[in-house]
């Protein structure tokens, strides 16, 4: 199954999130299939720059978005 969420970047106490496409088994920060976009929660407001258009295309394709993820889509308007 083809999943959609976050993988963590950044130092330590400094996340910094890639939203992406990934295999549900495969591991947190393992390889994936796309980059659809970024999600730093440390500025204020939190900066989200998701790919739409890309997005839409893997929902379409029967992608799984992680909870958290779903939110994220949601306040960027996929």
């Amino acid at each position: 199954m083809v999943k959609i969420r976050l993988t963590r970047k950044g130092g330590k106490k400094k996340p910094f999130y890639r939203v992406i496409v990934c295999d549900s088994r495969s591991r947190r920060d393992g390889p994936f299939l796309e980059i659809l976009g970024t999600y730093n929660p440390l500025t204020n407001p939190s900066e989200i720059k998701i790919n739409t258009e890309r997005a839409k295309h893997w929902l379409s394709c029967g992608a799984q978005p992680s909870s958290t993820v779903q939110k994220l889509l949601k306040i960027s308007g996929v």
